[in-house]
C-alpha cells in the first residue's frame, strides 16, 4: 500500500474539507521552519544576555578601578535617563569633542553632560588621567567637573550647568540685552582670573590652548567661568637644574581668529598663547564683533583705528555710555595682549592687575567691588576711591561729566561701516 493510499484512508473524503498530499507536506515543512526560527531566536536572546552580563562585569570592574575623590562615577544608564535618552530636546551645544546635553540628576541638580563622539574617545588610561587632573581644579572662574562615565564605547563628562550660556551669544547681533561696559569689564576680569589660576596655581600648570568667547560661560549671576579644557596641555615642568623650557612643542590646535600667530608658525605653545587668545576676547567685548568677519581681522581693524586716533569708532554702540579713559585703557591692554611677538605681550598677572585698576576707576562698580573682585582674586581687594554714584550692573551707565562718551553718538562704531580703513587679514 502506498503512502498516498494510507493518507486517503485516514482523511475524510469529499469536497473542500479534504486536504491534498501537497498541503500536508507544506504544513509539515512550515512547522519545521517555525521551529528552526524559534530556536534561533531563543539562541540570540541567550547570547545577548550573556554578553550583557559579561559587559556589566567588565564595566563594574573598570568603575571600581577609577574611583576619584570629589567626582561622582555615573553609569551610562543614569545619564541616559536624566537626558531622556540623550534626546535632541535636551541638546544645548555641540563641538569637535561631541555633544553637550542639559540633564537633571536624581537629586534635582541641573548639569551639563558632555558626551564624546566616537572619533574623540580616548584610551581608558588617558581618560582617567584627564579626569584626575580636572578633579583637582577648583576656582570661582572655572567650570567645575562634577562627574564622569567610562563604559565600553561611551565617555561622558558631567559639569555644573551655566544658565546664562556663553559670552559669544551675549555679544552676537541677536542678543536681546547686550551687556554694558561694567558687565563686560567684569567678565574680562573673571575670565582672566580663571586663566591665571590655570597658569600659576594648578598643579601641574595648564595652558588652555582654546580660549574664546564661546568657552567663557556665565552662571546665574553672570560670573564668568572658563570652560572646555579638551584641548588643554600641561605646562612644561622644571628640569632637574630648576629651569623650564618655557613652551610645549605640539601640533597646532585651536580656533581660527584666536590663534597666537607665533604658536601657529613655531608650534611652540606658551602661557602667552593664552594671553593672545584672551586679548582677542577683550577686543570682542570692546567692539561686539567676531574675530574674523567678512575677511577682516579684528586685531588689525582695532589696531588701525587706535593708530589713527579713532578708537571710539570701533566701540560697540550697544554698550550705552561709558567712561572714555577706562575704555581707552581696556583697548590698549587688549592690543598689547595681541602683539605678534610673544615677549611683547603682558603676563597673565599683569593682565589681571591692569583690569583691576580699570575696574577700580570705572563708575558703577563700587557696589560689587568688595565682593566680586576679592572673591575673584583671593587676597586682593578693590575699594572704591572715585566717589562716583552707584549703578547696578544690569543697568545702563548715565553720562554725568565730560569724561563719559556715549557710543551711540560716535559715528562708525561698526567695524563693517567702512569708516576704519580695511586691513588685510593676517
Amino acid at each position: 500500500m502506498s503512502l498516498s493510499t494510507s493518507i486517503q484512508g485516514v482523511l475524510p473524503h469529499g469536497g473542500k474539507s479534504s486536504l491534498s498530499t501537497g498541503a500536508i507536506v507544506g504544513i509539515v515543512m512550515a512547522a519545521f521552519a517555525a521551529a528552526a526560527v524559534l530556536s534561533s531566536f531563543i539562541t540570540i536572546i541567550i547570547l545577548k544576555r550573556h554578553s550583557r552580563h559579561s559587559s556589566s562585569k567588565k564595566r563594574s570592574a573598570k568603575r571600581i578601578s577609577m574611583k576619584i575623590a570629589g567626582v561622582k562615577d555615573f553609569t551610562f544608564e543614569e545619564l541616559s535617563h536624566c537626558t531622556n535618552d540623550f534626546s535632541d530636546s535636551t541638546l544645548i551645544g555641540q563641538g569637535g569633542y561631541g555633544k553637550v546635553y542639559k540633564g537633571v540628576l536624581a537629586d534635582g541638580t541641573i548639569v551639563a553632560i558632555k558626551r564624546a563622539q566616537q572619533g574623540s574617545l580616548q584610551g581608558s588610561k588617558e581618560f582617567f588621567t584627564e579626569i584626575e587632573l580636572l578633579s583637582r581644579l577648583h576656582h570661582r572662574n572655572l567650570v567645575s567637573l562634577l562627574g564622569y562615565c567610562d563604559e565600553e564605547d561611551e565617555q561622558v563628562l558631567v559639569y555644573e550647568f551655566m544658565p546664562n550660556g556663553n559670552l559669544h551669544d551675549h555679544l552676537s547681533v541677536r542678543a536681546k540685552e547686550p551687556p554694558n561696559f561694567p558687565m563686560r569689564l567684569r567678565i574680562a576680569l573673571g575670565s582672566s582670573c580663571g586663566i591665571l589660576y590655570l597658569h600659576t596655581e594648578a598643579d601641574p600648570p595648564i595652558y588652555h590652548r582654546d580660549v574664546k568667547a564661546s568657552n567663557i560661560l556665565l552662571d546665574s549671576k553672570f560670573v564668568a567661568k572658563v570652560a572646555d579644557f579638551g584641548l588643554s596641555r600641561l605646562a612644561p615642568l622644571p628640569e632637574t637644574e630648576g629651569s623650564a623650557p618655557g613652551h610645549v612643542s605640539t601640533v597646532v590646535k585651536g580656533t581660527p581668529g584666536y590663534l597666537d600667530p607665533e604658536y601657529f608658525l613655531t608650534h611652540k605653545l606658551t602661557d602667552k598663547s593664552d594671553v593672545y587668545s584672551l586679548g582677542v576676547v577683550f577686543l570682542e567685548l570692546l567692539t561686539g564683533m567676531q574675530p574674523i568677519s567678512h575677511g577682516r581681522n579684528i586685531v588689525r581693524e582695532v589696531l588701525a583705528a587706535n593708530q589713527s586716533g579713532m578708537i571710539f569708532s570701533v566701540v560697540d554702540n550697544r554698550m550705552g555710555s561709558y567712561p572714555a579713559e577706562c575704555v581707552e585703557r581696556f583697548a590698549s591692554l587688549a592690543l598689547r595682549c595681541c602683539q605678534d611677538e610673544t615677549d611683547s605681550r603682558p603676563s597673565m598677572v599683569e593682565v589681571v592687575r591692569e583690569l583691576e585698576a580699570i575696574w577700580q576707576m570705572t563708575p558703577g562698580t563700587e557696589n560689587i567691588a568688595s565682593s566680586e573682585s576679592s572673591a575673584m582674586m583671593g587676597s586682593s581687594s578693590i575699594s572704591n576711591t572715585t566717589g562716583t554714584p552707584t549703578v547696578s550692573s544690569g543697568s545702563r551707565m548715565v553720562s554725568s561729566g565730560d569724561h563719559y562718551i556715549s557710543s551711540m553718538e560716535v559715528s562708525g562704531s561698526n567695524l563693517l561701516s567702512g569708516v576704519v580703513p580695511s586691513i588685510n587679514p593676517r
